[in-house]
Order: C-alpha cells, then sequence, then structure tokens
C-alpha cells in the first residue's frame, strides 16, 4: 500500500532530520567548550566564571524565545521554504563569527545571541512542514524522526568538537576552540543545496504523486476542498491566538521542559568534569551513548501514541496517555548523585549516573515529539508555525530560567567546595517538571478541542 502511494514525503522529513541535525551540533559546540572557558588565562582558557557561562547561554536562549514567536508569524506569512533556508543562512554565519570574540565574555554573548535569532526560525518551519505533509496518524512518527535531529547532532558534536577544541592548533594562530566553531558554522550550506533542489509544497512538488497527496490530505475528505481553503485563507493574527486554551497548553508544556534539554545539551560536559574529573576525550563516549540513547527516545515516543490509537482511542487521548507514561520516567533523575557517588560505587558512578541520565534524555526526547504534535492535532495548518513559535517562547524563557539557576547555583556551591549539591538540585528540578507540565495541560485541555478559527 505504502508503495502504490509513494514515500515523497519521507524525503522532506529526512531534510527537516538533516537541518535539525545542523541545528544542534552548531548549538552544542558552546557545551563542550566550556571547561575550556573556565581555564585561567595562564592556562589558555578565557577565564569565565560559570555565573558568565549560564550569561551567555540565558541571552542566547532570550533572544531564542523572543524570535521564535516572530519567526512562527513570519514562516506562515513567507512560507517554509523561504523560512528555514534564511533561518539556517542566520545562525551558520553567526555560529561561525564566535570564533572571533576572542575572551570578551559581552562579545560571545551578543554574537550568541544573533545566533539565536537564526536558529529560532528551525522549529516553527519544521513542525509547519510536518502538518503540510503528513496525515495526523503519521505526524507524530514525523515529528518524532525529524525531532531526533536534536541528538544526533548532539551526538556528532560529542565525536568532533573536543578532538578539534583540544587537539588542534592550526600553526598557532587559530586556536581549535576557534576553529569547532568555523568548520560547523560551515556545514550548513551543504544543506541548501538539497533543501533548494528537492523541496516545494505538496501542491506545487513535481515529484509527488497524486496518490500520496490524497494520502497526506486524507483528514479534509470530510470537508472538500479544505487543504486549499488553508492556502488561500486570512493569515491568523498571532494575539489572537493566545485566547485559546489550547495555545496555553502548548504554552505551558515548552516552558516547563524545553530548559531541562538545554541544561543536559550545555551543562553535562561541566558535570562530567566536576563530579568525575573527566574532560576532552574522555567524556566523548558517555556523551555520544547518552545522545544515542535520546534518538530512540524520541522515534520511539514519537510512534508510542500508535500504540493506543489502533486499540481504539482517539488521536488526542491516546497522545496524552502516552505522554503520562513518558512524563513518569524523568523522576528517576533524582536518584542521579546517588549512582555518581563514587566514595560508593567507585570508578563506577559515572557509568550509572549516565544510565539515568540516558532515560532522562531519551524520556524527554519523547515527549517533545508528542508535544510538538498536539499543535497539528487542534490547531488549522495555516497557524502551526505561529502557535510553535509562541510555544518556542514559552521554551526559551523557562530555558533562561533554568541556565540562570544552574549558573548560580554552580557558582554558589564551587565557592563553599561542594558543587555537586549544585547539580542534586537541577536534576530534582528536571525530575519533576513533566509530570508538572502534564497535570497542568491536561487541566486546560482535558479533551480533544480542535480550534475553530
Amino acid at each position: 500500500m505504502k508503495q502504490a502511494i509513494g514515500k515523497y514525503r519521507w524525503v522532506i522529513c529526512s531534510l527537516l532530520l538533516l537541518s535539525t541535525t545542523i541545528n544542534y551540533m552548531d548549538r552544542q559546540v558552546i557545551g563542550y567548550l566550556q571547561p575550556i572557558f573556565s581555564k585561567p588565562r595562564s592556562e589558555g582558557g578565557l577565564g569565565w566564571s560559570p555565573v558568565d557561562f549560564g550569561n551567555v547561554i540565558s541571552f542566547f536562549t532570550l533572544f531564542y524565545a523572543g524570535v521564535t514567536a516572530l519567526a512562527g508569524w513570519v514562516i506562515d506569512k513567507i512560507g517554509t521554504k523561504l523560512g528555514l533556508a534564511l533561518s539556517l543562512i542566520i545562525w551558520s554565519f553567526f555560529g561561525a563569527m564566535n570564533a572571533f570574540c576572542g575572551s570578551s565574555v559581552i562579545s560571545h554573548t551578543i554574537v550568541r545571541s544573533l545566533f539565536g535569532i537564526g536558529e529560532a526560525g528551525n522549529f516553527p518551519a519544521s513542525i509547519k512542514t510536518v502538518a503540510e505533509w503528513f496525515p495526523k496518524k503519521e505526524r507524530s512518527l514525523a515529528t518524532g524522526i525529524f525531532n531526533s535531529g536534536a541528538n544526533i547532532g548532539a551526538m556528532i558534536a560529542s565525536l568532533t568538537v573536543p578532538v578539534i577544541a583540544y587537539d588542534v592548533w592550526f600553526n598557532g594562530k587559530v586556536q581549535g576552540w576557534q576553529m569547532a566553531y568555523i568548520i560547523t558554522g560551515a556545514v550548513g550550506l551543504v544543506w541548501l543545496i538539497l533543501w533548494f533542489w528537492l523541496y516545494n509544497p505538496p501542491s506545487k512538488n513535481k515529484r509527488i504523486t497524486k496518490a500520496e497527496y490524497e494520502y497526506i490530505h486524507q483528514d479534509d475528505v470530510a470537508q472538500p476542498g479544505a487543504s486549499v481553503q488553508e492556502d488561500k485563507a486570512a493569515k491568523v493574527p498571532w494575539g489572537r491566538l493566545l485566547l485559546f486554551r489550547q495555545t496555553w497548553a502548548f504554552f505551558i508544556g515548552k516552558f516547563m521542559t524545553d530548559g531541562i534539554w538545554w541544561f543536559l545539551l550545555f551543562w553535562l560536559p561541566t558535570y562530567m568534569k566536576n563530579q568525575f574529573h573527566m574532560e576532552g576525550h574522555a567524556i566523548m563516549l558517555p556523551l555520544f551513548v547518552v545522545y544515542g540513547v535520546a534518538i530512540f527516545g524520541s522515534t520511539a515516543g514519537g510512534g508510542f501514541p500508535m500504540f493506543f490509537i489502533n486499540r481504539g482511542l482517539e488521536t488526542y487521548r491516546a497522545r496524552m496517555t502516552a505522554m503520562f507514561i513518558i512524563a513518569l520516567l524523568p523522576l528517576l533523575l533524582t536518584t542521579t548523585q546517588h549512582f555518581g557517588n563514587t566514595e560508593v560505587y567507585g570508578a563506577n558512578a559515572y557509568i550509572y549516573a549516565m544510565i539515568v541520565i540516558c532515560i532522562g534524555a531519551g524520556a524527554h526526547q519523547a515527549w517533545s515529539a508528542n508535544l510538538f504534535t498536539t499543535v497539528s492535532d487542534m490547531f488549522p495548518k495555516r497557524t502551526v508555525a505561529s502557535v510553535t513559535g509562541i510555544g518556542g517562547l514559552a521554551g526559551g524563557l523557562g530555558g533562561v530560567l533554568v541556565q540562570q539557576l544552574a549558573g548560580r547555583l554552580s557558582k554558589h556551591y564551587q565557592d563553599l567546595g561542594h558543587v555537586q549539591t549544585a547539580y542534586a538540585w537541577m536534576f530534582g528540578v528536571c525530575a519533576f517538571a513533566y509530570i508538572t507540565a502534564w497535570i497542568i495541560m491536561y487541566i486546560l485541555v482535558p479533551r480533544m478541542k480542535p480550534v475553530n478559527i
């Protein structure tokens, strides 16, 4: 049946996977460079404190958050093809420009903030593309697949950035950390060629069969001409979307949980150094495994609601049931510091801690794949990027709070001589974020209520 229908929509999904991979590879670079930046200048570092690093990441997150809402609105206006391409060009350019900021915290903050402006467009454009190219029953799987690029990008960064940053010195003129920024920033150019060559909306794409086009729009059968009406309908004002409970449910879900993933991205290398005295090559394999498990979480979590749908549950109820089960798994993060105690578990402590973190990372990606898909479940296609952008704003604001909390707790307990306590607090915050978010979302939208605009 699938062979007769055609599979070009999965080519589009692959392009989204690649853009998200590049997005997170570029974003993750600074996390692996933080141990270098924190060293005294006399030892070849930049002399940053945990608060300095937290401030750089917080401003990036703040700009990312603010522009994500605007980016969603712009992408709904200009379309996904141009919108995603412009986003990648901006983030790739400023990602490379970080190499020329020297040791100045202010310069890094400014350029990293501009980098965040570019990165803000990836998810609104990608979620809108999935809504345009997939029927509802396949959207969470497609979202889970492209969302796994967040982990693939982090995995690639875990294998390449430490090697470049610690081993390569390029004639003594350009340091390794600078080349890490430059090389990762240049990768996006390859994707741009593929994107302009292969992508057009379904209604304009000559590579898609009639059968696949009809399969994609099967949800519109009950409303003949709905897809055409969607294309011609007036765009919805951004502020009007805030009148719906569904928007606020997505807002809360992102606000409560996005910052947790960013904590795992940006602070795990530092955690490995402070907790287990590991950095450089020593952290490559453990972090590679963490993000590898998260890939499984994204794809498996994206397909998880199908288990309940195939047993008769309607789409939204199946998704919320799956998300409730997923939200329970991060509670295990409360045991991270127990299993990471080297006095109790010796040299194997880091392995046990990483197992727990793997579960948390995989659960987050499973949660994220389903959370994104609730937007296309309930909102018209022409508003999907805008609502996703509003959620991105919420996630970014939550991320700012998490980064500030992590930086200030680390500095406080580092000064007291037991920085490990800071991580105990942070993993506790991570553990309860998801179940709290699920409860609030369920209170706001207990049943499937498609938005009628």
